[in-house]
């Protein structure tokens, strides 16, 4: 009986979540930003918390991370602003990383196709590396990445510490720039240091991915020659 319990269970929440992936993909372009920030701001001091609630669900059901990520800039600022977008798209990351690993593993790994093949193997060669590598070199998607690396043997712990400490230079750049258009479009103070700032982030964020394949196609060629 438990095993019955058990079993509608995991495809109870399999097709709650491939459901709500299929709408979001279908209806993402109809997100009105303006609307959800109104929202979000009427909320007043649960504002964050409900933020990161819709940041977290958007996540598991694929809604554009960088759209949010950007609203998150602009209705709490770049320091409150980072953290609670960090640490939102990172428990996103980790309840669709579980869901991959204990729920849907063959649906995940069929919408990954051979994809999947290269980060087992990154995986298990590198560990927790591998996964610092990806969220810092964006080769695959970072929703479907969420879900992929759930089909590697990678410890937990190692993955959710490597997401959040590596996704923090991007979230950075992004929160920023959310919080300069909100400027720019109140007319804040300010604005040349401000966007100057903003340019500065994106273009150490642009270039940080080169450095980690410099970095990494050197430590190849090292090995080879050893």
């Amino acid at each position: 009986m438990n095993k019955i319990k058990s079993g509608f269970a995991r495809w109870f929440i399999f097709f709650i979540i491939a459901i709500g992936i299929a709408l979001a993909i279908i209806y993402r372009d109809q997100l009105d930003v303006t609307a959800l920030q109104a929202w979000i701001q009427s909320a007043g001091n649960a504002a964050p918390v409900i933020f990161m609630l819709i940041y977290i669900i958007g996540t598991v059901f694929f809604l554009p991370g960088s759209v949010l990520t950007l609203l998150g800039g602009a209705l709490f600022g770049p320091v409150m602003g980072t953290f609670y977008n960090l640490t939102a798209a990172t428990l996103g990351s980790m309840i669709a990383f579980i869901v991959a690993r204990y729920i849907a593993s063959d649906w995940v790994a069929n919408k990954t196709g051979g994809k999947i093949k290269q980060l087992i193997q990154g995986v298990e060669n590198e560990g927790w590396r591998f996964v610092a590598f990806v969220r810092l070199v964006p080769l695959f998607p970072f929703n479907v990445l969420n879900y992929a690396l759930g089909l590697t043997k990678i410890k937990f712990i190692h993955y959710s510490l490597a997401t959040y400490i590596c996704m923090l230079p991007g979230a950075i750049a992004y929160t920023y720039l959310g919080y300069i258009g909100k400027e720019a479009a109140t007319g804040g103070e300010d604005l040349v240091q401000k966007s100057m700032m903003a340019l500065a982030l994106l273009a150490i964020v642009a270039f940080l991915p080169r450095l980690i394949r410099k970095i990494h196609k050197s430590k190849a060629d090292n090995i080879e020659e050893v």
